[in-house]
Formats: C-alpha cells, sequence, structure tokens
C-alpha cells in the first residue's frame, strides 16, 4: 500500500490566532506553506471572549498589522464595537479595543487564509512529528553552525489515516488542545474547547524528543441569552463616537456600532460561591495547575478580594446575527447548577438563560526556555513553538508569536538572516524576549507596563518601526509600504511647518511643547497660509507629529536608554559557549546562563539570578576570548 505524501517549505500546525499568522507569513515571504487543522469550520475561531485588543494587547494587534498580519484587518471588517482605552493618560498608555462578531472575524480570518498564494489549507489530524537524527560529524562534514550539527531535524509530520507531510520547517501552535481536560464542577470531559477533542498523540511526540511539558490551566465564562436580560437594569457602555481602525490600510470603521453593558455581582451571589467552593474544581483539588492571574476565576475573586461587595461584569454580544452574550468577568469552573443560581443574582440577568456554560481546560505547555529568540526550539533544527504551547494567553499575545514563527520558519529555509525584534523596538520583541529569557510560572499576558520603553512603542507609531522590517524582510505588500512613505511625507512637512512658523514670538513647536496647547490650539495660533496647510494633514500624521514635538524630550531620554542596552547587545555569545569553562561564575549564573542560552550580553543581564558582576565577568572573557578561563576555586 502507497504512503500519501506531500512536500512543502513550512507546515503550520493548528488554525487558531498563532497558526493562521505563521501560516500567511510563511507564504508571503515565499514559501510554499500548509497549514492543517483538525476542522476546516475552527480557522480562526475565538475560544473564549468575543473581542481583540486592550491594553498592551491593541499595541501588539498594530504591530502584528504593520508586518502585515491579518487580525488588525479582520477586526476592521468584523467589529461590532471600537474604543480606545486610556485617553485620559499619556499616548503610550493609549491602547485600542474591539468587540468582535465571532462568526464574521472567523469567516473573515478563513478568507484571508484562502485567498493568500502560496498557502494551502487542509484538514488534518497530526499525530506524529517526524526527525531525522544526525550525528555532530554529519553536520560538520556538510559545514553546518556546530551549535546545530549534532541537533535532530524536523523533516515533517504524519497525520492520521498515515498521510506524510515533508518540510524542513515545522510551526506547531497547539492552543489548548495538549492532552486537554474540561472541567464543569465534578464533571470531566477530554478537549480543549467545548465540543471539541484533545490532542494527546504530539505530547507524546514531544517528550519522546526530550521536551519538557508541564500544565496550565484557563477558563471561559457562561454565554446568556439577550433575551432574557434586563438590559434597561444595566449600564450602556457605548462605542467610541469616531472609532479608529486597527489597521493601517482601513481608512474608516462604517458599520454600525453595538452597545455593550455594565453589572455587578451582588453579595448573595458571593456567598452562594463560598458555600460552594468545595464543588469548584479549582478549590476541591481536582485541579492543581496555575491559571492566568489577570483573569482570574469569579471564585478566585470572592475568596482572595473577600473584602468586595461586588466585582464588575460585562455584557458583551458575541455578534450580529445572534442572541448569546459573553459575560466578561464570571469565567468559571463551578457546577451547572451553581451557575444557574448565581445569575439569580446578578442584577439584570435574574431570569437570564445560560446558553453555555462556563467551564476550565488544564493543557500542557513546553515552558517557552527551551526556545531561541526565533521561536525555533533549542533541541530540534527546523522545529517552532508559537501561541499557548509557550504558556502565552490571548489571541493577541498567539497571533503575534505566530507571525514572528512562521517568518522565522521560512526565512530559514531560504537560508535568510531571521527576524528578532528587540525590547527598544515592538511590544512583540518584549514579548518574545520575556518568554525565552525569564520563561513563565504562570500563563503570560501583555501590559504595558512589561515594556520599559514604552512611550517608543505607541500603538500610533507601529507602522513607523515595523513596517520597513516587514518591508525587507518580505512580509509587507506595495500598498502598506507606499501608505507609509505617504504619511513620513506628511509628517515632515508638518514638523518642518511647526518649526519655521512663528507666533507671538515663538515657533508653533514650542507654543505646542506646552501642556495646555494641542493641535487645534496650534490651528488657532498660526498665520492663516500655515494654518490652512496644517488643517489639511491627515489626522494619522498631525497625531503623531504633535506627539513627537510634545514628547521630544521623554524620547530623546529613553532613546539615551536605549543606545545603553545596545552597547550590551552588540556583545554577542558564542552559540555553543560553556558558562561552566568560566570558574568565577556563581552556581547560580552558570546554571541559569547554561539553560537560557543568551545571544548577546542584553539578553544575559536580564535573566532571573544573574547579578551585574556575572556580567561584567562574562564581558571580560568575551572581550579577550583567547585568555584561558581561570584555574581559581569554584564560587
Amino acid at each position: 500500500m502507497n504512503t500519501a505524501t506531500y512536500d512543502y517549505d513550512v507546515l503550520v500546525i493548528g488554525a487558531g490566532h498563532a497558526g493562521t499568522e505563521a501560516a500567511l507569513a510563511a507564504a508571503r515571504i515565499g514559501a510554499r506553506t500548509a497549514l492543517l487543522t483538525t476542522n476546516l469550520d475552527t480557522v480562526g475561531q475565538m475560544s473564549c471572549n468575543p473581542a481583540i485588543g486592550g491594553v498592551g494587547k491593541g499595541q501588539i494587534v498594530r504591530e502584528i498589522d504593520a508586518l502585515g498580519g491579518a487580525m488588525g484587518r479582520a477586526i476592521d471588517a468584523a467589529g461590532i464595537q471600537f474604543r480606545m482605552l486610556n485617553l485620559r493618560k499619556g499616548p503610550a498608555m493609549h491602547s485600542p479595543r474591539a468587540q468582535a462578531d465571532k462568526r464574521a472575524y472567523q469567516a473573515e480570518i478563513k478568507r484571508i487564509v484562502e485567498e493568500q498564494p502560496g498557502l494551502s489549507l487542509r484538514q488534518e489530524a497530526v499525530e506524529e512529528l517526524s526527525v531525522e537524527r544526525r550525528t555532530g560529524d554529519q553536520g560538520r562534514a556538510t559545514g553546518e553552525d556546530p551549535s546545530s550539527a549534532a541537533r535532530p531535524r524536523v523533516v515533517g509530520v504524519r497525520v492520521r489515516g498515515g498521510a506524510v507531510y515533508r518540510a524542513r520547517a515545522v510551526v506547531l501552535t497547539t492552543g489548548t488542545f495538549l492532552q486537554a481536560l474540561m472541567h464543569t464542577g465534578e464533571v470531566q470531559t477530554a478537549g480543549g474547547r467545548a465540543g471539541e477533542g484533545a490532542s494527546a498523540g504530539i505530547s507524546g511526540s514531544l517528550q519522546r524528543l526530550g521536551f519538557r511539558l508541564e500544565r496550565f490551566k484557563t477558563g471561559t465564562p457562561p454565554r446568556l441569552n439577550a433575551r432574557t436580560i434586563d438590559f434597561d437594569a444595566c449600564e450602556p457602555q457605548p462605542g467610541d463616537d469616531t472609532p479608529q481602525p486597527f489597521s493601517f490600510l482601513t481608512n474608516s470603521i462604517p458599520q454600525t456600532q453595538l452597545p455593550c453593558h455594565i453589572t455587578y455581582t451582588s453579595p448573595a451571589a458571593h456567598e452562594l460561591i463560598r458555600k460552594n467552593l468545595h464543588r469548584a474544581p479549582m478549590y476541591s483539588g481536582q485541579i492543581t495547575t496555575s491559571g492566568p492571574r489577570y483573569c482570574p476565576s469569579i471564585e478566585d475573586k470572592v475568596v482572595r478580594f473577600a473584602d468586595k461587595e461586588r466585582h464588575q461584569l460585562f455584557l458583551e454580544p458575541e455578534g450580529r446575527n445572534t442572541l448569546e452574550v459573553y459575560v466578561n468577568g464570571v469565567s468559571t469552573s463551578l457546577p451547572r447548577d451553581v451557575q444557574d443560581e448565581l445569575f439569580r443574582h446578578v442584577p439584570g440577568c435574574e431570569r437570564a438563560e445560560i446558553m453555555r456554560y462556563g467551564y476550565a481546560v488544564e493543557y500542557d505547555y513546553a515552558p517557552p526556555d527551551q526556545l531561541r529568540p526565533t521561536l525555533e526550539t533549542k533541541s530540534v533544527e527546523g522545529l517552532y513553538f508559537a501561541g499557548q504551547i509557550n504558556g502565552t494567553t490571548g489571541y493577541e499575545e498567539a497571533g503575534g508569536q505566530g507571525l514572528l514563527a512562521g517568518a522565522n520558519a521560512a526565512l530559514a529555509v531560504a537560508d535568510r538572516e531571521p527576524l528578532v525584534l528587540s525590547r527598544d523596538e515592538a511590544y512583540l520583541g518584549v514579548l518574545i524576549d520575556d518568554l525565552v529569557t525569564c520563561g513563565v510560572d504562570e500563563p503570560y499576558r501583555m501590559f504595558t507596563s512589561r515594556a520599559e520603553y514604552r512611550l517608543l512603542l505607541r500603538q500610533d507609531n507601529a507602522d513607523r518601526r515595523l513596517t520597513p522590517v516587514g518591508e525587507r524582510c518580505g512580509l509587507v505588500g506595495a500598498e502598506r509600504s507606499e501608505r507609509l512613505r505617504e504619511k513620513l511625507g506628511e509628517m515632515g512637512r508638518v514638523a518642518a511647518l511647526l518649526q519655521t512658523t512663528r507666533a507671538g514670538g515663538r515657533s508653533l513647536a514650542e507654543h505646542l511643547r506646552r501642556p495646555e496647547v494641542d493641535w487645534s490650539a496650534v490651528l488657532a495660533l498660526a498665520p492663516p497660509e500655515a494654518a490652512s496647510l496644517l488643517a489639511s494633514t491627515p489626522l494619522a500624521a498631525a497625531e503623531q507629529a504633535v506627539i513627537d514635538v510634545k514628547y521630544a524630550g521623554y524620547i530623546a531620554r529613553q532613546q539615551t536608554e536605549v543606545d545603553r542596552q545596545r552597547r550590551l547587545a552588540d556583545k554577542r555569545v558564542p552559540a555553543d559557549f560553556d558558562y561552566h569553562r568560566l570558574v568565577h561564575l556563581r552556581h547560580e549564573a552558570r546554571e541559569k546562563l547554561s539553560r537560557v542560552q543568551p545571544v548577546d550580553l542584553a539578553q544575559a543581564s536580564r535573566i532571573s539570578g544573574v547579578t551585574p558582576s556575572d556580567i561584567a565577568l562574562l564581558m571580560a572573557y568575551l572581550d579577550t576570548p583567547k585568555r584561558p578561563a581561570s584555574s581559581g576555586p569554584r564560587a
């Protein structure tokens, strides 16, 4: 019997938010790519909340878009409510967020995937990774990097039914499906999402290859029928009057926005939860794994914040053509009867009917200190991980990892330089560096506070920062590049006018630096001819020009710190460096540096437990590479 065999450059396993961005990125760069998923009807599915963006997350979506990704365009097309968060704070904190029509979003992502040249979307269940094991002598004979010469190399996958897909790179984006187990009260069901099963074969395959796997937990809230909710008893939450798109290619958001609503739990609801904690898997001992700290279950909220009489809940519509309402803020794995009773004590929801019950899910993940900054695994050449398999949570974090993993897989196949973003270039750089350098002990979620250079990494300038990078890699098309050039031209014209036009003995730029002066005040101050020219500037270009002028001093100070860090980043560490040769390094430093294998001194300095004196020792050794290591006593 002949085995069906298919040949590609890059295979992407899993078609969620990480997988779709990975496959699209690889195909845009020019790799012959296949995206394999167990169900074509769930491509790009929003498994949990019907929203894209948020604090820290919205910046990531803008960065994905600036690199040519699909997420921003899809939410612009499928969004039902748009809000810019944190507008009362400085521009570094402004974060876009949009409610989505879940089915429309999924359909838009699937359409983009299906239309991408060079990308094949196929329904397959992957059961085994195929690797080729080599000796160090074989690798050296072909002139390969000594760090990869003895590593096994991925050569494809085997799917259910026996067919084989061969490729030089594989991107694994398995979401919450690896040996997944769902919990609703005492009831346990195998599966990573309601109505779908778990994947056991890939976990076994990874463990046989020597990967460490651990377990995390996440959860989702119940969905209610809007027909049974008294919205008059809730507080309406409308979208922005002028919705701002996520994608730099979207000119405007024409669709009508739908309102969300706010309600609260009550003391009676909290008492019900306390009485039933012994039936909650997180408290009965049924679940022992860690969940996301910043998205706790309602059980956790009631226990951890026992002094609070109520917790805020957001009633979010799941689409234009459904009455399902997502109850943001009440993630739970309590038994069904407790969930039913809980809403009897929530204002506006006293008669609400649950359409889908909340549940928790436990799943395998691979601690991300097993990855290189390219998201290639250290132990298997050509194998990349992206998304929740790396211990993250959230569509946006998954999509960003997928884009970078898919891009790097395609670049490696083409023998080109990898795409590694630094912490001063992108939130995506912060995300990847945090994962591979520090690892995770709970599901990782992005916040603006994680980025030390967040004034440089604003959501409004993601195109200026990253579209040129994407252009060099082949991720970005001509239309996007041309739009950026036009915008930069407009910004240059505005900057020149602000510097050269005077009013009241000062330049307009000097006026603009004063806290109370905004764009409209500048237009009022400017002479008529200059005011007319400035008023004709597209809004996006004008807003960024204003920020550049107002925050010039702060931006310059952050840039000075960036330059200092880059001097450390210029000190590269050889890929096969043996830290145990540096006997004056403390034992903890040797151990952690050996595990993380930093690519440069900047990354080494961010490893927990590695001190400035350790970095000084390492720098001194790298500056004199021929000097033998000291034979003095070990620390």
